[in-house]
């Protein structure tokens, strides 16, 4: 994974973000999970005047550094340690200070390919390191960014040493072999393909190189295919030589462990490590960057004239940088407060400008913190038909009006507020919090920069505002980039199915045997630790209302999840989109409050309230501080019961939703997204219809209410909270909120017709033009969540294609053959039959053998079978993984209201694990045999031309 611009990944909103992208574990879309259509941003908002203060000096301190222990070995590791013992679970993360800052011309995306190269294997242990996460069952990864490498897992309290052994092996004794660094670079490139098909991406590499000319900041995180295909053994070894040992580390340990025998455990695994050799190039020396200074300037003079790329892409783009000082300096806080009050929600400055005028489809902003300087990025999507120099004219204008009249003591309370409530609400899972404390200490070098910060926003006056708009924004220190796509418009995908068989042979290489996987690991406590069997209580109100509540004093905080079975199963096939797009305007006014009363209102506590569609019902998210639930359940109660849908709100969401629809049109992961489910199910069922442009149109505003008339209702609704409250006060809150939402009839119903097989295989490739990645998605109709195989599907989905690096599929397609950056597999059960699906994304040239291997591990373990020692593997990290999710409070909601919603028993949440444990080797070998047809399967690859002209069967 790598980290670049904000605008690809807001992992966090305040200042030092991670910039990341996952490498190990790509998301990948799945059917029957993904939000339908359109995703406009949350409307999340700020806290009242008094409360930030409070904020900062009373829950900061108890939640991120005042348990914080640091300690520093005779070798010059750093050592974080906190205690947090509200589950079982154990954090372990280790931060190398390093990163593309650290690169030059010629070798640009080194870092990002030694990242890769890290889970190749040691000289003690030649095993590739994710199939031994995975069996300790741990949720892990890594991630290169502009300062910092790191590598994360979080597992049971019980593995804490197998993981600190196994870091502290591939901290000094990494192996680089040729061959292995010939399969990565080629995964690599693979990945930066990928991110080639975004025009944002490419847009965004274009004005940065601008920006800074002359230092690595400039340049790409993850590197260059023509850098990336010139990388020899030798390099990376030096660069491996240079910077990873324990003096330029920091070793990061948050959750349930005894503080004193950890140190001593430390010490006796990495104790023993050298420091860095004598001679050897420092992070910071000048000799690493022949042709970029170590510490980034602002440019003399910015580009004047915008950076315009005509590229194939879907829609107008604009982006605007300005350049601003390190992390450490005092203008920071005032600068996020500005960037809060620009662009965080429908009352921010440049949403009234931009989108609610129709010039813009959306508009996002991020001020960016490194240790050698800084930026702010503002990206405008442009509306339909408009034009990128007005829009850029009105957003000078925009600024310069801010900077002219100033700004109201209102916003700032409201941004400052927000920015503390952000940092709370995302950190409250350990691996959040020790992402924070590793991020702080090896940017700026202290880990408790966020509580200074925080304190320092405090501070932050409506003066201090606009005096760093006028030293930042000004136009002539602004670089702009415009985006102008040269392809005609796209108003459908048209891809007709081709019937045949896979022509091309293969051989798959020798699976890496469970039994070598065992060799390698290091040894595990094998009383493994009792999971609190909590579970929450459950009540339902006289309308039909289900509510389960489970309160956890761990942090300041509540999270609510929720589910209305109004999907977009439910679209009208002349007007799909519908379900989204009633989902999408809930929040747009409602009889008693318009749109901007409602996100001030959620603003001011700091609170967040989101509708998703999914195909099976609408999941309501929410999240505030403990305090603010009042207020959070009242919006919520609201707009469910009285939302108005406003002519204007209405239209200019339409307006937005075609916008979005142009740019996922050009996306090869949605194109073969579409194609894939069309090709499976026929027309008429309710999983064929997809939105388009022409039944995006037809939507009127009496389908909407017509649509939440009759879908939301409080008999197919439920709730789940989990957090800090008292519960027979939530429960007479929610009474008191929802017990009038009246319910008449029964509820609509939907009976999914039978699917048949696929004869033979179908194989369809839908053109794009000018995409450097192609996306495959492979299957079939598969199971529900009622099926008594649902278990041993599981299981054999682990062991298959459950995880990139352990699974069969990884470990021959992606890690022996180097043929994809990401395959995964997945049964998709819900409460109709799913989809059983693999999804894979490589190189145009390499789809064709990437899709024969595939197949042909199918057939193997289909006719053969799985062995035992696989079985009990896949169901240690299933179960492992199932725990450590539980710590999660999110997850933790999440699977709370799922059960209900699949009318399981609320025990579920705690029997799940045995009902995987007692899964057997013959019921998994039977599930290969009954699941898994090779020869009946459609296949879709969508991306460019080439794949045509290769005609993949």
């Amino acid at each position: 994974m790598y980290g670049f611009s904000k605008f690809y990944s807001k992992f966090y909103k305040y200042p030092l973000p991670l910039l990341l992208l996952s490498l190990w574990l790509v998301a990948v879309f799945l059917l029957s999970d993904r939000p339908a259509h359109s995703q406009h941003p949350v409307i999340s908002t700020n806290k009242e005047k008094y409360q930030s203060t409070l904020l900062a000096k009373r829950i900061m301190p108890s939640t991120l550094t005042e348990n914080v222990r640091k300690t520093v070995l005779e070798n010059g590791l750093t050592v974080l340690t906190k205690e947090v013992h509200t589950a079982p679970v154990v954090t372990v993360q280790v931060w190398y200070k390093v990163g593309s800052r650290n690169e030059e011309p010629g070798v640009n995306g080194i870092a990002h390919q030694l990242e890769h190269m890290m889970f190749k294997g040691t000289k003690n242990r030649p095993i590739q390191f994710g199939r031994l996460f995975s069996a300790l069952g741990s949720d892990s990864n890594a991630f290169t960014s502009y300062d910092q490498t790191a590598y994360y897992g979080t597992v049971e309290r019980n593995k804490l040493k197998a993981l600190l052994v196994l870091e502290a092996d591939r901290m000094r004794n990494s192996q680089i072999e040729p061959e292995q660094l010939a399969s990565e670079k080629r995964v690599v490139i693979s990945e930066l393909q990928g991110y080639e098909n975004s025009p944002e991406y490419r847009l965004n590499r274009a004005v940065m190189q601008a920006v800074f000319p002359n230092h690595a900041y400039g340049l790409p995180v993850g590197g260059t295919k023509a850098d990336v295909e010139k990388f020899e053994v030798e390099q990376v070894e030096k660069y491996y030589r240079n910077f990873y040992s324990p003096d330029n580390a920091v070793l990061v340990i948050v959750g349930d462990f005894q503080t004193a025998n950890t140190l001593e455990t430390i010490k006796e695994v990495f104790g023993k490590l050298p420091r860095q050799e004598a001679g050897v190039i420092s992070p910071s020396s000048p000799s690493l960057n022949t042709q970029h200074s170590t510490r980034a300037k602002r440019p003399a003079t910015a580009n004047s004239t915008p950076i315009v790329l005509q590229e194939p892409g879907a829609g107008r783009l604009l982006q605007v940088v300005y350049p601003l000082p390190d992390a450490n300096q005092p203008d920071v806080p005032a600068l996020d407060v500005m960037d809060y009050i620009l662009t965080e929600g429908r009352n921010s400055r440049l949403y009234q400008v931009l989108v609610e005028s129709g010039l813009a489809s959306e508009v996002t902003a991020s001020v960016t913190s490194l240790r050698e300087s800084g930026w702010y990025e503002v990206l405008v999507t442009a509306g339909a038909k408009q034009d990128l120099k007005k829009i850029d004219s009105m957003l000078s204008s925009a600024i310069a009006n801010v900077a002219e009249k100033g700004v109201t003591s209102e916003e700032v309370e409201r941004a400052k507020t927000q920015l503390a409530a952000d940092v709370i609400l995302s950190n409250r899972d350990i691996t959040s919090q020790a992402m924070r404390l590793g991020t702080d200490e090896t940017t700026v070098g202290d880990y408790r920069y966020t509580d200074r910060y925080l304190a320092a926003v405090s501070l932050v006056k409506p003066t201090d505002v606009v005096a760093v708009i006028n030293k930042y924004l000004t136009k002539e220190a602004r670089t702009v980039g415009f985006f102008e796509p040269t392809q005609k418009r796209i108003t459908e995908v048209a891809a007709k199915p081709d019937s045949a068989q896979t022509t091309e042979n293969f051989s798959p290489g020798a699976p890496v045997l469970p039994s070598e996987v065992m060799k390698y690991l290091p040894p595990v406590d094998l009383v493994t630790d009792a999971i609190p069997q909590v579970l929450p209580d459950e009540f339902k109100l006289t309308n039909g209302l289900r509510l389960l509540l489970l309160p956890d004093r761990s942090t300041p905080t509540v999270t609510l999840s929720g589910y209305i079975q109004a999907g977009t199963e439910f679209d009208p096939e002349n007007k799909a989109g519908l379900a989204a797009f009633v989902a999408d305007n809930l929040l747009n006014g409602t009889k008693s409050k318009d749109v901007s009363t409602i996100a001030k209102v959620l603003g001011e506590r700091g609170a967040s309230l989101d509708f998703q569609t999914y195909r099976e019902g609408v999941h309501i998210e929410g999240d505030s501080l403990a305090d603010d639930l009042p207020i959070l359940l009242e919006i919520l109660a609201d707009v469910v019961k009285n939302s108005s849908f406003p002519s204007k709100e209405l239209e200019l969401h339409r307006q937005q939703t075609l916008t979005d629809l142009q740019q996922e049109l050009d996306e090869p992961s949605e194109v073969a997204r579409r194609v894939f489910v069309q090709s499976i199910y026929p027309k008429k069922h309710p999983l064929h219809t997809f939105p388009t442009e022409e039944s995006l149109q037809q939507i009127q505003r009496q389908d909407v209410i017509n649509f939440k008339t009759k879908h939301y209702r409080p008999d197919t609704t439920v709730l789940a909270l989990v957090g800090d409250f008292d519960l027979d006060k939530v429960r007479s809150l929610i009474k008191n909120k929802f017990g009038d939402w009246e319910v008449s009839g029964k509820a609509p119903t939907l009976k999914y017709p039978p699917v048949a097989m696929p004869e033979k295989i179908v194989s369809v490739n839908p053109v794009l033009p000018d995409k450097a990645q192609a996306v495959t998605y492979m299957g079939y109709t598969g199971i529900n969540r009622y099926d008594p195989r649902f278990h041993a599907a599981l299981v054999l989905n682990q062991i298959l294609g459950g995880d990139t690096l352990s699974s069969r599929l990884g470990a021959e397609v992606r890690d022996r053959q180097g043929l994809s950056y990401g395959i995964y597999s997945s049964f998709q059960a819900g409460k109709n039959v799913g989809t059983f699906l693999i999804e894979m994304q490589t190189s145009p040239e390499d789809s064709s053998k990437a899709i024969a291997s595939t197949r042909q591990m199918l057939q193997q373990i289909h006719q053969q079978g799985v062995t035992a020692l696989e079985v009990e593997t896949a169901k240690r990290t299933l179960i492992s993984n199932y725990n450590v999710s539980l710590a999660n409070p999110e997850e933790l909601t999440d699977r709370i209201l799922m059960n209900e919603v699949y009318g399981l028993d609320k025990v579920e949440l705690h029997s799940f694990t045995d009902k995987i444990q007692k899964v057997t080797l013959a019921q998994v070998n039977q599930a290969a045999r009954e699941l898994l047809h090779p020869d009946q399967i459609v296949v879709v690859t969508a991306g460019p031309s080439v794949l045509a002209e290769k005609s993949i069967r």
